[in-house]
Formats: C-alpha cells, structure tokens, sequence
C-alpha cells in the first residue's frame, strides 16, 4: 500500500492518522448539527430540512424494526450512520484518510453496539430473563442451543466490523491503484514523454481510465458509502430489536 497511496494532507506528530481524521469527522458533524439547530424553524430550510429528512427515515426504520419504543434508541442509530457515512464519503477526497477504513475504528463502532443490545436486553428482561433468549424454545434444546447462540452473537461484531473495513479498504486500494496508473509514472507521464506510441497509446488510454473513475467508480464508491452505513445501523437495529422481545417458551 505504501507505494501506491500518499501521506494524507492532514497529519498530527505522534497521533495514528484514522484517529485525526475521526476527530475531524466529529467537528463536521458537530458544525452540522450547530448549523441545523441554531435558528429552528416551523418550517425547515437548508441544513434544518436535510438533518430533519434524516432524522425522519431513521425514525420510521425503527419503528418497522424495532416497534414505537426503538424511538428511544434514536441517539445511538443516527449517531452511529451519520458517523459513519460521513467517514465512508471522506475517503473520496484526494488527501483525505477513511476512518472506517481502519479496522480500529469499524471495531469500536460494532462493540459499542455489541455492549448495548446486550445492555438493553437486560435491562428490559433481567438477566436470568435475558439468558432465555440463549436457551432456544424449549428446555431440552437448550443444551445445544445455548453454544449456537453464544458463537452466533460473539460473530456479529466480528462480521459488522469486517464487513465495513473490508468494503472501504478495498475501494481505496482500487482508488489508489488507478491514480498510481494514471500518475506522473503512469499513463500520463508516458502521454506527455513526447514519444509516439505515448500519444496513441497513453493519451487516449488516460482519458479512458479518467472517465471511467469520474463517470462510474466515483458514483460506485458514493453508493457502497451509504448502503454499508446503512447495512450497519440496519443490522444495529435487528439485533435490539432480538434483544428486546420477548422470549419464546413453550
């Protein structure tokens, strides 16, 4: 990676640089959340609308998961898309480092969210009411169950924060790779070399890898930013909703 990628425009000494950019993600959210409070409306315009639009599909996403009552849990789900939608997108920025593209940052935003369902669930059942959730239907399955389920929710941060890091690091690679093709060392440098088959070949070659960056892998890039945000709090949202219903026993 390190021949293909670039220092990030911003680095602080001694400070890993996913760690800067989570920083800067959170003062863009913080601005965000000034700007869209600081003058309320009745009638929402600008940054108002758009935060109010937001926060009107989460709500409605939680009350087809979860039922009324995951309204509560509304601080956690936007917090936690916004973030990282808004970490997904900054990695489409020349300079700029993806923080979800670091398996630290994906990690602590699938234990968070492993700590609190479970935290939920207890607080709701207790805790010998929780385990019945681990034990299955009925009594006698429990033996087996009870090692199925506990495997099953030690794999799911596992697989929120792979699945997250895998997509964003894979996108960046692709984005680097085609920058280290088309750079100075790359097809354009060979373009602008002065030599004959660098203007045949590599002219037309660099126009063709440029429209297709801008014209598909950009957009493509935009859509995998938001449907793993999205796949994220989804399945954020599932697994409240399992841990606040009720268990079965028959």
């Amino acid at each position: 990676m390190e021949a293909i990628e670039h220092p990030p425009i911003l680095q602080l000494p001694g400070i890993p640089d996913h760690v800067t950019y989570t920083w800067l993600v959170m003062l863009i959210l913080l601005g965000l959340a000034f700007l869209a409070t600081r003058s309320i409306q009745l009638v929402p315009r600008g940054v108002q609308n758009a935060m109010e639009v937001v926060i009107e599909q989460v709500l409605g996403l939680l009350d087809d998961v979860v039922g009324h009552e995951g309204r509560r849990y509304l601080p956690l789900i936007a917090t936690l898309g916004l973030f990282i939608l808004a970490s997904n997108l900054m990695g489409l920025v020349p300079g700029m480092v993806t923080p979800t593209g670091n398996l630290n940052t994906t990690a602590a935003c699938a234990l968070i969210v492993f700590f609190t369902y479970h935290w939920i669930g207890i607080r709701r059942h207790g805790l010998l009411g929780y385990a019945r959730h681990f034990a299955g239907p009925v009594p006698w399955l429990a033996p087996l169950m009870v090692p199925i389920e506990f495997f099953s929710h030690l794999a799911r941060p596992l697989s929120l924060s792979v699945r997250l890091f895998g997509n964003m690091t894979g996108g960046h690679i692709l984005l680097a790779v085609i920058f280290f093709l088309l750079g100075l060392d790359g097809l354009i440098g060979w373009a602008g070399a002065g030599s004959l088959w660098g203007l045949v070949i590599g002219g037309p070659a660099s126009l063709m890898m440029v429209l297709f960056t801008v014209g598909f892998l950009f957009p493509l890039k935009m859509l995998v930013a938001l449907l793993q945000a999205f796949i994220f709090v989804m399945l954020s949202m599932v697994y409240i909703a399992g841990a606040v219903e009720e268990a079965e026993h028959h």
